[in-house]
């Protein structure tokens, strides 16, 4: 069924397919990204497709064509489709890190409970990948790995206090990044990517040294090395537990103590 173009700001009319499985409207918009996706899902289209004119694809799904515009916008964020000037739309190579780079923020801006539930969905997974990673690390990962964990204790390049904090904390998430690197699940990395902030571990760093204790985090990247030069995941996967377990009581501390600090 063909609908004629609409004006920018209309809304066309209904048309079969138009609610979900429960009986809910779907918008126009919604259901064009829904079919495109559905095209990619089912090879239809491939990864390096050209996808048809926006004239043509609207025609072809029932939507006006500022709804296809949507729609393609809406895709193109999310690293699904991408527009190539004078060239016209395509289907991306579907990488996982770009599929999943929007979910790269939500370790950045997430606050109080939220970041509380980002550290608890890590304490799933990186035991998990640090245990595999044990497995899998040959000579020259671990060596890469030792001179991570060397910057680290150094302060990374810096020459000041601040340069040398943000250098540790620098050296922290490359550290984490290189073990799930190990795993070859480039999805596992995306995902890993997204649930991790360079501006969180500063400030975990710089939290742990006003307290006195970065000697804590020191010796949790050492324990999760240790066991996974001698290739022993079981050791790793609870080395890598603590180590999270670690920083999400310092959070709830943390949290707990701005909350009375706010309240005095």
């Amino acid at each position: 069924m063909t609908i004629p173009d609409a004006a920018p700001d209309a809304t066309p009319p209904a048309v079969p397919g138009a609610s979900d499985a429960a009986g809910r409207s779907v918008p126009v918009t919604q259901r064009a990204v829904d079919r495109i996706k559905a095209r990619i899902a089912d090879g239809t289209l491939a990864p390096g497709d050209r996808l048809p004119t926006e004239r043509d694809l609207a025609a072809d799904l029932g939507v006006s064509r500022s709804s296809m515009r949507e729609a393609i916008r809406a895709l193109t964020t999310l690293g699904v489709l991408e527009a190539r000037h004078g060239a016209g739309v395509y289907v991306t190579a579907l990488r996982p890190a770009d599929l999943l780079e929007t979910f790269s923020v939500l370790a950045e801006v997430s606050q109080g409970e939220t970041l509380i539930e980002v550290l608890q969905v890590r304490r799933m997974l990186e035991p998990a990948a640090t245990a595999l990673a044990a497995a899998r690390a040959d000579d020259a990962q671990l060596r890469r790995l030792r001179g991570i964990l060397d910057r680290m204790d150094a302060g990374g390049d810096g020459g000041d206090a601040a340069d040398a904090e943000a250098g540790t904390a620098s050296a922290d998430l490359t550290f984490h990044q290189a073990i799930v690197e190990i795993t070859g699940n480039a999805t596992l990395a995306a995902i890993n990517d997204g649930l991790s902030s360079r501006t969180f571990n500063a400030r975990v760093w710089r939290g742990h040294r006003a307290a006195g204790i970065t000697a804590r985090l020191r010796e949790d990247h050492e324990r999760i090395f240790r066991a996974l030069q001698a290739r022993d995941p079981d050791a790793a996967r609870a080395a890598a537990t603590m180590h999270v377990l670690e920083v999400e009581r310092w959070l709830r501390a943390d949290l707990a103590a701005d909350v009375g600090g706010s309240e005095a």
